[in-house]
């Protein structure tokens, strides 16, 4: 693979691995639609003003008075509630300030006009100081708003058989929506800034590319070119120092072509740790239960034998996904000091090896995909062992030799 296609296949794949370490964006209908609902839900508690309004106990102008006032409170309400889930949002804004001005000041109207069955408005005042003010204002908002609603509950209703109806939903209402709506921003918050470490790790890996170009091929290239220039001005007058000079551009071409060859393959090489986090993924998404034990150190274990195991984690947990139909997976690196080994083991609880001469079946002999495994880690030094797991399903065992421990 040359230099250019790499640096074209790293920049394919940037994007991609950028998305999903960002985290996706939620989708903003159904967050809509989902906030409604609940919204919804909380609506149920204008029945007591819908009853009394509708119950005939007004003249027809006072109820269409009283009417399209219920109405507007309903309207700001709505639009302070749903402010949060705004783009470009600030909490306290003038116009959210003026909301919660305007539903405070009808129900004091309301209540005040029409009796005690329109109090429960100021819930929903409540509700949206913790929704839609800054935190600091909430903390004080709430409670006075809910001081309020006991003053004009104890004029209206003397009493007080309104107090533990009215008053502690209100408490519990508004800092309750305090709670979600910091919840909420935190999770933005946690988004943009996963966003933002992704960015910076694909910015360093390009600086690190780079880097590890610049040093392996700009001292070869410069040496290319000098030689190539002395060969130029020796022809052809000394054509035998001129050949030298070609075949030590040859001698250094070969070299750069060499250590080229190596460090692409060192960035193709996967890692346990990459390798575990995708493992982590796909049996998510799969449905299946795991239970992983992959240790951050493994002393003796250098990168061609890590990245064996690697594609040997990555191939297992292919045929769990794909093959076993299993609930559970087992996956597990140890070191095996006295056989100077690691070991990978990975165990499911699904069907198990197929009978011998299925083409189904993913056990020792059956299947390119082991087969190839097998061979990539003969060429390490190492095994692969398969069979049916002790509760039924399907084992593999991998082992790669340790550097420099030799069996006991």
């Amino acid at each position: 693979m040359s230099v250019e296609a790499t640096l074209q296949r790293y920049e394919a794949l940037q994007p991609a691995a950028q998305g999903p370490a960002a985290g996706p964006a939620p989708d903003g209908r159904k967050q809509t639609l989902v906030r409604l609902l609940w919204i919804g839900v909380w609506l149920l508690y204008m029945a007591s003003p819908v009853g009394d309004l509708f119950g005939g106990n007004y003249s027809p102008v006072v109820s269409v008075l009283a009417g399209a006032g219920l109405a507007g409170f309903v309207a700001a309400y709505l639009a302070v509630v749903f402010a949060p889930s705004r783009a470009g949002f600030q909490p306290s804004q003038p116009w959210v300030r003026a909301g919660i001005g305007v539903q405070l000041a009808l129900s004091f109207a309301l209540s005040a006009g029409l009796g005690k069955d329109w109090l429960v408005l100021f819930v929903y005042v409540a509700v949206s100081c913790g929704a839609a003010l800054k935190p600091a204002r909430s903390r004080w908002a709430v409670p006075a708003v809910t001081v309020l609603l006991a003053g004009m509950g104890a004029w209206l209703d003397p009493p007080g058989e309104l107090y533990p109806s009215l008053v502690v939903p209100a408490l519990l209402g508004g800092f309750s929506m305090l709670g979600v709506t910091q919840l909420v921003r935190t999770m933005k918050e946690l988004r943009e800034a996963r966003r933002t470490v992704a960015e910076l790790a694909a910015t360093e890996e390009r600086l690190r590319l780079a880097r590890d170009l610049h040093d392996l091929l700009g001292h070869s290239l410069s040496l290319i070119a000098l030689k190539s220039e002395l060969a130029g001005r020796m022809l052809p007058a000394r054509p035998g120092e001129a050949a030298q000079q070609v075949a030590d551009i040859e001698k250094v071409s070969r070299q750069a072509l060499v250590d080229v060859r190596e460090a692409v393959t060192g960035y193709r090489r996967p890692t346990l740790a990459g390798e575990s986090a995708a493992v982590r993924a796909a049996l998510a998404g799969a449905g299946v239960g795991l239970r992983m034990h992959v240790p951050e150190l493994l002393p003796g274990l250098d990168r061609d034998a890590e990245g064996t195991l690697a594609w040997a984690l990555r191939e297992a947990a292919t045929n769990v996904v794909r093959h076993s139909g299993a609930t559970l997976c087992v996956c597990a690196v140890t070191l095996d000091q006295a056989a100077g080994q690691a070991v990978l083991t990975v165990s499911d609880d699904g069907r198990g090896p197929a009978p011998a001469g299925d083409g189904k079946s993913h056990g020792k002999g059956h299947g390119n995909g082991l087969t190839g495994l097998a061979e990539r880690l003969a060429l390490a030094g190492g095994t692969l062992t398969t069979g049916r797991a002790g509760d039924g399903g399907f084992t593999l065992r991998a082992t790669v030799p340790l550097t420099g421990l030799r069996p006991r």
